[in-house]
């Protein structure tokens, strides 16, 4: 199971440049060499005597044990996860893509342009790659002060494969969110946005679970009229309780937020980003997602 855990910055209040964490810096493989060789373990060595050698070994080998054993428990190390990540700031850099370190299955060419085929992602590939050979990465609120929590994982929900969205979204201190997010250009060095126009909108294949009978989530699309970091075009879909739903978002259910959005169009010639998102409300989160892509009515 791979896990991303969220921790990121206010999304209604941006004032500072965003902070990342590169995933590279907690993966699997780098989280165990560093338990058994790196400086967070560290013992003096004792030259006086053999059987004071071997007694500060015997100390090394059960703090190394000690250590991997938290590590385990933690699903830092072992099992099937490929990486976990403190992620930033929310919609992300603005016009920037975010591409996070991870072991790719195959080359960026095999992957077919999600306007191509509709299809931003149907789970096939490992976390956080997504189908159309981009990535998902996490966001929350926690950089500017809030306090909401969260985690990204890809998880069997009911038979299908899902990204599953888990935190704790909280109001506290001008914080209210949390969210998954990908770009959408599978190659920037082609062009950092897609031509959305042929489709009507957003489908997606979700299932909530919690405490209310209906629950409610968002949408946000960036394209470059979103100036800002928190600017983006924003759509709002309702959810039933522990059940499998489609929900389709046409383009004109998209409302421009933040400087930029607010005085222009939606238009879906050049999408950046596609984020799922949590917003507004204190609430504990779990949203499985099997499915994203664009469609075409009729």
């Amino acid at each position: 199971m791979t896990t991303i855990v969220c921790a990121g910055r206010n999304e209604g209040d941006e004032k500072t440049t965003a902070e990342t964490i590169s995933p590279s810096a907690f993966s699997s493989s780098t989280i165990g060499e560093s338990s058994s060789n790196g400086s967070s373990i560290t013992s003096s060595s004792n030259e006086e005597g053999g059987a004071e050698k071997s007694n500060d070994e015997d100390a090394k080998k059960k703090k190394r044990k000690d250590v991997m054993a938290f590590l385990r428990k933690a699903g830092k190390v072992g099992g099937n996860q490929d990486f976990s990540t403190a992620i930033g700031v929310d919609e992300g850099p603005a016009g920037s893509i975010r591409n996070a370190v991870s072991q790719v299955p195959k080359s960026a060419s095999a992957f077919r342009w999600c306007t191509e085929t509709g299809i931003i992602d149907d789970m096939s590939e490992n976390l956080p790659r997504t189908s159309s050979g981009t990535e998902w990465s996490g966001f929350t609120d926690k950089v500017m002060g809030g306090v909401s929590m969260g985690i990204l994982i890809r998880e069997v929900v009911d038979g299908r494969n899902a990204n599953v969205m888990k935190g704790k979204v909280s109001l506290y201190n001008d914080g209210g969110f949390i969210q998954m997010a990908a770009s959408l250009s599978k190659d920037p060095a082609v062009s950092l946005t897609v031509d959305a126009s042929t489709f009507d909108g957003v489908e997606l294949d979700v299932l909530y679970r919690g405490n209310e009978d209906i629950e409610k989530f968002n949408v946000h699309l960036r394209n470059p009229a979103c100036v800002r970091q928190f600017s983006s075009y924003r759509s709002t879909f309702e959810v039933g309780n522990n059940k499998w739903e489609t929900v389709r978002l046409p383009w004109s259910s998209f409302a421009g937020y933040g400087p930029g959005a607010d005085q222009k169009p939606f238009d879906p010639s050049e999408l950046r980003r596609i984020s799922i998102v949590a917003i507004g409300k204190a609430m504990e989160v779990y949203l499985a997602v099997s499915s994203v892509r664009f469609y075409r009515s009729g």
